[in-house]
Formats: structure tokens, C-alpha cells, sequence
């Protein structure tokens, strides 16, 4: 089994009161993770699933004296999908709050906002974690930094969902059931999208916008939508771990770009599915793009995994000057350009070395991104 770097730091918190709340896009792992660590455990558990109806049923609507009698003599309770379950967030906080010497660890593949229809937080009550599909750091670890290189091409068009890392020859029909099957089931099954048709088409012209500003407008002219419900299924596209928002970072210059935002999917495999594009990269005309998502998702697992906290953003004026990705962490920027081309030559712009002269710059190319992405787990 391939070691995901969540298992380190999930198994230090097993010992306490507060529950374990394990997020991440579906197939990505998360009920292998758990399985793995309570077969630890000496314990009793209880397995429940949110796919299941009776479960979800049963956790819905509860009371204190209810759940103690369904969790009985366990000591550890497992709720995976717990995000199918209406007002899981409730359910959790009374477990917490009301069951001694009982752990709760519960997995969702979308955050607990499309389930909670009140708002009943879990605010000093729980570990919160997300669980990506592969990294690079947990792949490059399981075989080697060099073996893991030499499959970069690959990646970059498959990406690193489990299943299609484990099943070579298989990756395309795996990556169309993923996108077909799962990338909406959430959204689906708690928001009222009265038109799902559209829901898919916004996904298509986002995989065909990385790495670009996205203009909500010109988004909703594209699909048929108007503002508001672009930017409200975008809200949903979050929370379900399909796309993540990257936005502008401005501070001393009057032309920075102050109210945009970038768009990039967790996974580029995902991201090539949903437009149907698998050609080899030596055909591709996206190539540029693909590794600008690719690092930017990496980048996110490295940071997260690491448990290093940082402000992310992209730079840009006015007049079109751009920087892809700036990291502001303990009150310095980091600046990085991304660049398929192994050749290519580092340019940032004057105006921002100008106006923010202690920052530091890295162009990241194939040559180098190792240092980059590299875990420290």
C-alpha cells in the first residue's frame, strides 16, 4: 500500500476527545486511509456509511440517549460519506459532546455546508484534514524521486487518482467514470440545480481556462447562466473538491489587479476527462497549462501535508504583466513562474521586483521542480 502522509498526522490525534474530519474528492482514498488506521486499533468499532439509507436515516435526526444505544460498547466510530447524512454536523457535535471515551472519525467528499441545513458548527470539536488524490511527494516516496520523474509526462495527462495510478492500461475509461459518475453526486443530491446540463458545460469551459483569468460573465455568456448562478456553482464546484479559486494579490501598485480569480482543478486527469483530451503531451497545444495546473494542484498537497500556512495568489496588472504564483508566508512573498520549457529563461516583471524588493523568485521548469513539490513527511 502506497503511504499517504495524512496517516502521520491523523494517528497523533487519536487519542483525544475531539472528532477526526477527513475531506477530499471522491476516490481519493480517504475509506482506505481509515481502514489502515483503525486495523491499529484494539478497539471496537463501528462502521457506518452515509451511502447507505438506513445510516443516513438513523444519523439524520438524532438524540443523545438514540446514539448511545446505536454506538453501544464501540469505542471508535467510522461515518464514511458522511456528507450524505442531513445535519451530520449536529449529529457529530452530540456525539462529542455527550458520549465519553468515544472517537468519531468521519470521512465527506464534499465539505459538511451542502449537508448542514442549519448551521451548527464544529468549532473546537474536531481535526480537520484533506486527503488528495496521489501526490508527487507520496508517489516519488513509495518508489524514488528519479523513477517518479520519468512518469511526469504521464502524470501530466492521467494525473494521480489512485485507481488510475494502480491500474495501468485503464486509465482513460477510470477517468471517464470518475468524471461521469461522481464529480457532481454532491452537488446533485443537496442543491437544487434545476439544470444540470449546464452545470457540466461551466465545468468543460473552466478545464479549458486554467491558468487564465475567469471572468463570471463571460462564463455564464459561454453556458447560458447569468452571474450569480455561475459563481454560486463554482461555490459548489469548491465544495466538492472539483476546482479550487486562486486570487490576485495587490498592495502597493495602482494598476494590480484587485477582484479577479484563476481557476484550477484538483486533477489534471480530471480536468482532461471532463473535455475529453488525452493526447500525448507531444501533441498537446496545452502543455503550458497543464503543467501550470499540475503545479499548482502539487503545490497545494505539499503545503497541506506539510502543515504550512501561507497566503496563495497570482500577480497581475493592468498593462498585463503577470506573475503565475506568489506565496506570502511570515510577511515575505515568494514569487514563481512556471514554465514547461526547460530552456526558458526567468522574467518578472520590474514593476513588482519595484514595488516589493525583498521578495524572493524561482522559476520552476522540469529541471528543477523537485524542490518544489518534495514532501517532508
Amino acid at each position: 500500500m502506497i503511504y499517504r502522509f495524512l496517516e502521520k498526522l491523523i494517528s497523533k490525534k487519536l487519542s483525544d476527545k475531539k472528532a477526526i474530519i477527513i475531506f477530499g474528492p471522491r476516490q481519493s482514498g480517504k475509506t482506505s486511509l481509515v481502514r489502515k488506521i483503525i486495523n491499529e486499533f484494539k478497539q471496537p468499532v463501528l462502521w457506518l456509511n452515509g451511502d447507505e439509507s438506513d445510516t443516513r436515516s438513523d444519523l439524520s435526526h438524532q438524540t443523545a440517549v438514540k446514539l448511545k444505544n446505536l454506538i453501544g460498547n464501540n469505542k471508535t466510530v467510522v461515518i464514511d460519506e458522511a456528507q450524505r447524512i442531513e445535519n451530520i454536523g449536529l449529529c457529530i457535535k452530540i456525539i462529542v459532546d455527550n458520549i465519553k471515551d468515544v472517537k468519531i472519525i468521519a470521512t465527506g467528499s464534499s465539505s459538511f455546508e451542502l449537508a448542514n441545513k442549519i448551521n451548527e458548527p464544529l468549532t473546537g470539536r474536531k481535526w480537520e484534514y484533506l486527503l488528495f488524490p496521489f501526490s508527487y511527494g507520496e508517489l516519488a516516496g513509495h518508489t524514488s524521486p528519479r523513477d517518479e520523474r520519468r512518469s511526469l509526462e504521464h502524470r501530466l495527462v492521467y494525473g494521480y487518482y489512485p485507481e488510475v495510478i494502480t491500474s495501468p492500461g485503464e486509465e482513460i475509461k477510470l477517468l471517464k467514470s470518475l468524471s461521469d459518475s461522481y464529480l457532481y453526486k454532491d452537488i446533485l443530491t443537496w442543491e437544487d440545480i434545476k439544470k444540470p446540463d449546464k452545470l457540466e458545460k461551466l465545468v468543460q469551459a473552466l478545464a479549458h481556462q486554467i491558468g487564465n483569468e475567469v471572468s463570471y460573465r463571460e462564463l455564464g455568456q459561454l453556458v447560458g447562466l447569468d452571474n450569480e448562478t455561475v459563481e454560486k456553482y463554482i461555490y459548489f464546484l469548491e465544495k466538492a473538491f472539483v476546482v479550487f479559486r486562486l486570487g490576485t494579490f495587490s498592495r502597493n501598485l495602482r494598476n494590480e489587479l484587485k477582484k479577479t480569480r484563476k481557476i484550477y482543478f484538483y486533477d489534471n486527469g480530471i480536468r482532461n476527462a471532463v473535455i475529453n483530451s488525452f493526447n500525448s503531451p507531444g501533441i498537446r497545444n496545452d502543455m503550458g497549462a497543464l503543467w501550470e495546473n499540475f503545479m499548482m494542484s502539487e503545490r497545494l498537497k505539499y503545503l497541506q501535508y506539510n502543515q504550512i500556512y501561507c497566503n496563495r495568489y497570482f500577480w497581475r496588472t493592468h498593462a498585463q504583466q503577470e506573475i503565475d504564483y506568489v506565496e506570502e508566508k511570515d510577511g515575505k512573498l515568494f514569487a514563481f513562474e512556471f514554465k514547461w520549457n526547460k530552456k526558458a529563461k526567468a522574467k518578472f516583471p520590474k514593476s513588482f521586483l519595484s514595488a516589493y524588493p525583498e521578495s524572493e523568485t524561482k522559476l520552476i521548469t522540469p529541471e528543477n521542480f523537485d524542490e518544489f513539490l518534495l514532501n517532508e513527511k
